[in-house]
């Protein structure tokens, strides 16, 4: 499942394969998954910081990004049951968003013949020199606005048996987080409905 803000699309890497009966699943297992989740999703990043990003991902890379799926879980399992956050989970997601920190810089062929700047003109820097960390503070500040902002409001827990996905709610009715999940509790209590 993706489309859901950057945040709850990490968390949503770990999933329920084969409904209630189902196995749990874990999309990012290796470097490689990290490397697929993260390309996959190259729109939702600013776009400076996705292009500089070309190396492979690294084993410390990939548990950078599961110690936070694990954190941003965590709050938004609180965030749905309306409790206080952990202190823990709050520590890496605000560490994590500090690797996002940029401002902008004139660059080096800044004199436009044309009257205008060059194409190079406008130069992004990051604190963080690394472009795999840059991208993990991007997807930890994307859980900071949601789940700290006035979206946490929306932030649901699908409602289908056995399925651990969260997603924010785009109407007031809606339960699941996909359609496959309502199908599934439909079907179960058409089931139990027409048993004797």
């Amino acid at each position: 499942m993706s489309g859901e803000p950057l945040a709850l699309d990490l968390v949503n890497t770990t999933f329920v394969h084969g409904g209630l009966r189902g196995v749990l699943v874990d999309a990012l297992t290796t470097p490689a998954e990290l490397d697929l989740w993260l390309e996959e999703h190259a729109e939702a990043f600013p776009r400076e910081s996705a292009r500089r990003a070309s190396t492979p991902s690294t084993a410390s890379h990939l548990e950078h990004f599961r110690r936070l799926r694990e954190a941003l879980r965590e709050l938004s399992r609180a965030c749905v049951a309306r409790q206080p956050y952990e202190g823990r989970a709050v520590a890496v997601v605000n560490r994590a968003a500090r690797l996002a920190v940029s401002w902008p810089e004139i660059g080096d062929g800044t004199a436009g013949g044309t009257g205008g700047a060059a194409e190079d003109g406008l130069v992004v820097r990051w604190a963080e020199p690394d472009p795999r960390l840059v991208l993990l503070g991007a997807v930890a500040a994307s859980g900071v606005e949601l789940l700290a902002g006035p979206g946490r409001h929306d932030v649901r827990a699908c409602a289908a048996p056995g399925c651990v996905l969260y997603f924010t709610r785009t109407h007031r009715r809606r339960e699941w987080c996909t359609p496959a999940c309502g199908n599934r509790v439909r079907v179960a209590r058409h089931h139990r409905q027409r048993r004797p």
